[in-house]
């Protein structure tokens, strides 16, 4: 956990102009915020129809906004199954039963208590892709390490399984061979048990310092950093240990990847629950100052750490960017930008690519072409652009 204790907002809500930026080691070409006299280049690859906010259950983020490393509240994309359940802080428990040496409940102050830790996440749906990219978010999350809690109830060896239910819930149908049966099911997922007890595990009640909303799970959500928006589950007010594999819907069916690889000469299909994030990077804008012009970018993955990104511009060469010093957090989104020179009137296409330290280069949409479900995708995204 680590807190930033001063951020570029906090520098701007200060009062200092942009331009003041560099005594603090800030680059003017890192800060996400328009400059003066600077403007954006339009796009013309987002739809006519497209809806950044389509109440009462998705919200996703218009890339061109970003103004800061911490996505605001209200722009911080979400998506859910069972609507927004509404959950009164003063009467809120977390239980926490099964392999446990004592079955414990906990009151959001009991948790304040043995928190106030921070953490500084992003994470995107499994479902977000190019070219909008727009269900992701990053921020800044005050809470209780996942350990802490489990600790306090004393967790069994033989607990394997950690669940992890919302008070989310509705109507599911189950098929088991030729029958069928209509149960009430509270969305849950699960992680075993190495890495529900490792210390990153975070149990989060305050966003960028404010009490979380509705829309991101208050009272309490489960943030496991790193991996997809599915594992972060809301309104968690139930927290399960067994031995057993959990197989409910979100977990064992409805997030997975159904990809084939060439095992010795011969394709085999594999499927695989929605986990860690993949390695990803993506356009946000591009903008003009004066005859300049800049492309910037963020990247997204599981915490390993980058080596580069690079742009490409039409069919030109790949071109090395900057990485933004300011967003450095393991788990949190990394800034990038390119100062793209020579840039003509008219039509062009803009794409980004991503290395990290082992040497994994996010893919192409060629070489994704073997993954047949649209959860995970994480191709280099093309993004059009006009030139006036």
């Amino acid at each position: 956990m680590t807190t930033m204790h001063q951020t570029r907002r906090d520098i701007l809500k200060g009062g200092l102009a942009v331009a003041g930026l560099s005594m603090f080691g800030v680059p003017d070409w890192a800060l996400p915020v328009l400059a003066q006299g600077e403007t954006l280049v339009p796009f013309t690859d987002i739809p006519d129809n497209v809806r950044w906010e389509v109440p009462p259950d998705r919200r996703t983020l218009d890339l061109r906004t970003i103004d800061g490393p911490f996505t605001p509240k209200e722009k911080f994309a979400t998506t859910q199954h069972y609507g927004h359940p509404d959950v009164d802080p003063a009467t809120y428990k977390l239980k926490v039963t099964g392999l446990v040496n004592q079955t414990k409940s906990f009151s959001l102050d009991d948790l304040k208590k043995m928190g106030g830790k921070e953490l500084i996440a992003g994470f995107e749906c499994s479902g977000n892709r190019g070219p909008l990219n727009s269900l992701c978010g990053n921020g800044r999350w005050t809470g209780v390490p996942l350990k802490t809690v489990l600790d306090a109830a004393g967790v069994k060896t033989n607990a394997k399984e950690f669940v992890f239910f919302g008070a989310d819930h509705g109507q599911e149908e189950i098929e088991w061979r030729t029958q069928k049966f209509t149960l009430e099911q509270n969305f849950g997922r699960s992680l075993p048990r190495e890495k529900a007890l490792s210390p990153e595990i975070f149990l989060a009640y305050a966003l960028n310092g404010d009490p979380l909303t509705k829309h991101q799970g208050a009272p309490l959500r489960l943030l496991v950093p790193g991996y997809y928006g599915v594992c972060n589950v809301k309104w968690l007010q139930h927290i399960h240990l067994q031995e057993d594999a959990y197989l409910g819907r979100f977990q064992a069916r409805w997030y997975r990847t159904l990809r084939g690889e060439m095992i010795d000469g011969e394709m085999m299909w594999k499927e695989t629950s929605v986990t860690h994030m993949n390695l990803k990077s993506f356009i946000a804008r591009v903008t003009k100052t004066g005859s300049q012009y800049k492309v910037m970018g963020v990247v997204l993955n599981d915490g390993t750490p980058i080596k580069s990104v690079e742009v490409k511009v039409d069919d030109g060469q790949w071109q090395m960017a900057t990485m933004d010093p300011m967003t450095k957090e393991k788990y949190g989104w990394k800034f990038f930008a390119y100062n793209w020179t020579g840039a003509t009137p008219g039509d062009h296409t803009l794409i980004s690519r991503v290395t990290d330290v082992n040497g994994k280069v996010q893919p192409t949409a060629q070489e994704n072409e073997t993954k047949k479900s649209f959860l995970e995708e994480n191709s280099q995204a093309p993004r059009k652009v006009k030139i006036a």
